[in-house]
């Protein structure tokens, strides 16, 4: 059963507070901690061999998501990174990029891809799924303020704001994603309530019968190296294509996934 979401009484979303930024030095911990649990990390579920594009956060490019992406290959995926440098914001040349490496990944292969996008990378992902649906299999996001529109404030917003003008102006986050049509193919939004990036309830998402809130314990800049995050990644790129069922971790994990929030979108912040 999931959590309620407390009702949101603050004029938009607000930046975490700076405790919570001063634990994001606990993503030097959890990359750590993924090299040591790699030999059983390669143990997850097997894949199909179906492609997994990997978008990166707002100011990091492919070599954030490169272990991700090996541990992936790995398991037997054929990955792929972005391929658009450092992540500065939606410019026009990223927006296009974003649209080729789609097109290269579902051509190249066949078959729907699955997404993958690390904070900002997963608001791309999820604009991929409205445009192209059935280039999509699935999209899975690490962290990102899906909810966020240009009122909303966090720990990035400066820089943000200074980038801004490189921004193509068709790029438009007005309207808070869930007063939005909702997504045709499954969503997993991965979160953490200890974010000291972006505020988790900007991460929530609706659940429905292919859509789901999965919270870990972690940071924010750590999410694509936190063991339990992988888990959950995992689990969900092996299922078969077509089908979809809500992340249950097993019995001897529970403790590593609290209880997930739901979303109510008539509580979200003005």
């Amino acid at each position: 059963m999931a959590a309620p979401t407390p009702s949101g009484t603050q004029q938009g979303f607000a930046a975490p507070p700076p405790w919570k930024a001063a634990l994001e030095y606990r993503a030097v911990g959890e990359r750590v901690q993924m090299s040591a649990l790699m030999p059983l990390l390669r143990r997850l579920p097997r894949g199909d061999g179906h492609p997994v594009v990997v978008l990166p956060g707002f100011t990091a490019g492919d070599g954030s998501t490169s272990p991700l992406r090996k541990l992936l290959r790995d398991l037997g995926y054929r990955t792929y990174g972005w391929g658009s440098g450092v992540n500065v914001g939606p410019t026009p040349a990223i927006l296009d990029g974003l649209v080729r490496r789609l097109d290269r990944a579902y051509e190249r292969d066949g078959q729907p891809v699955s997404l993958i996008g690390w904070s900002l990378g997963g608001i791309y992902a999820r604009e991929l799924a409205r445009a192209y649906p059935r280039r999509v299999r699935q999209v899975i996001t690490l962290g990102s303020p899906i909810q966020m529109t240009g009122d909303d404030r966090s720990n990035a917003s400066a820089v943000w704001a200074r980038l801004r003008r490189f921004h193509s102006p068709n790029f438009h986050r007005d309207v808070r994603d869930a007063h939005r049509p909702r997504l045709t193919v499954p969503a997993t939004s991965i979160y953490s309530t200890t974010d000291g990036v972006v505020n988790w309830r900007s991460s929530l998402i609706r659940s429905t019968p292919h859509s789901e809130n999965i919270q870990v314990y972690g940071s924010h800049c750590g999410l694509g190296f936190n063991a339990s995050a992988i888990y959950a990644i995992a689990d969900r790129l092996a299922q078969p294509a077509g089908t979809w069922e809500p992340f249950r971790a097993p019995w001897f994990l529970r403790s590593a996934f609290p209880r997930p929030h739901e979303l109510d979108p008539d509580r979200l912040p003005i």
